[in-house]
C-alpha cells in the first residue's frame, strides 16, 4: 500500500471540505476546523516520503506532523490517532482486512486517552466508534477490506447524523449547551471524510 497517495487521498478531501468543515465549526466551535486540517494535511505530503513502503514509518511521521501543525484540539487527536495506528502497522508494506481493524483500534484507544472522551458526547468518536464497529461485523463475517470499509463509512456517516442530536459536552461546543443540538460535530463530519478517502483510494488503486 503507497500510504503517500492514500494520504494525498485524504488531504484533497479534507480540503475540498475546507469550507464546510469551518462553516461547522463556525457554529459550535473556533471556526478554524477545516482551516486547520487542510493546512496540516497539505504539511503531512510534503514530509512523508513518496517512496517509503513501511506503512508504519510514513504514519508516525504524518501522526507528528499534525501534531505540530494542526492547532486547536484536532491537532493532538489526529496525531495521536495516526501516531498510534503506525505502532500497529510498522513493518507492513500491504493492508489487509484484520490490519485495518487493529489500526483502528489503536486509533480510538489513542483518542479517547488524549482527550478523555467517549462515544455520545459528541466528537470524533461518535463517527470512528460505530464506523470500527460496523468494520469489524462486517470482516468477521467474511467479507474484505472494501466492503468493510464501505459499512464503516456508512456507519460514520449515521454517526455524524446522531452528533446532532445530542448535547457537547466536550470542547468548546460544550459551553452551547443544548444550543449545540441540531449542529453536526466538525470532527465527526472530517472523521468520516478521512474514512470515505481511505475507501476512495483502496477502491481506485
Amino acid at each position: 500500500m503507497a500510504v503517500y497517495e492514500c494520504l494525498s487521498e485524504i488531504s484533497n478531501k479534507i480540503i475540498a471540505n475546507k469550507d464546510f468543515l469551518t462553516e461547522l465549526d463556525r457554529e459550535i466551535g473556533d471556526s478554524d476546523h477545516g482551516i486547520n486540517l487542510s493546512r496540516g494535511f497539505t504539511a503531512v505530503l510534503e514530509k512523508v516520503s513518496k517512496d517509503e513502503q513501511d506503512m508504519g514509518v510514513s504514519l508516525k511521521k504524518a501522526g507528528m506532523t499534525l501534531l505540530s501543525t494542526v492547532g486547536g484540539a484536532s491537532g493532538p487527536l489526529y496525531g495521536t490517532a495516526f501516531m498510534e495506528a503506525a505502532k500497529v502497522l510498522t513493518g507492513k508494506t500491504e493492508l489487509n482486512a484484520q490490519d485495518f481493524l487493529a489500526a483502528l483500534d489503536a486509533a480510538i484507544a489513542g483518542i479517547q486517552k488524549r482527550g478523555k472522551a467517549v462515544k455520545g458526547e459528541k466528537t470524533m468518536l461518535d463517527a470512528i466508534i460505530p464506523a470500527r464497529d460496523a468494520y469489524a461485523e462486517k470482516i468477521n463475517a467474511g467479507a474484505d477490506l472494501i466492503a468493510g470499509l464501505e459499512a464503516a463509512v456508512k456507519a460514520a456517516n449515521d454517526g455524524v447524523e446522531y452528533t446532532k442530536t445530542i448535547i457537547a459536552t466536550k470542547g468548546r461546543a460544550s459551553y452551547l449547551g443544548e444550543r449545540s443540538i441540531g449542529h453536526q460535530d466538525p470532527g465527526a463530519t472530517s472523521s468520516t471524510l478521512t474514512l470515505e478517502a481511505i475507501l476512495d483510494y483502496l477502491k481506485n488503486k
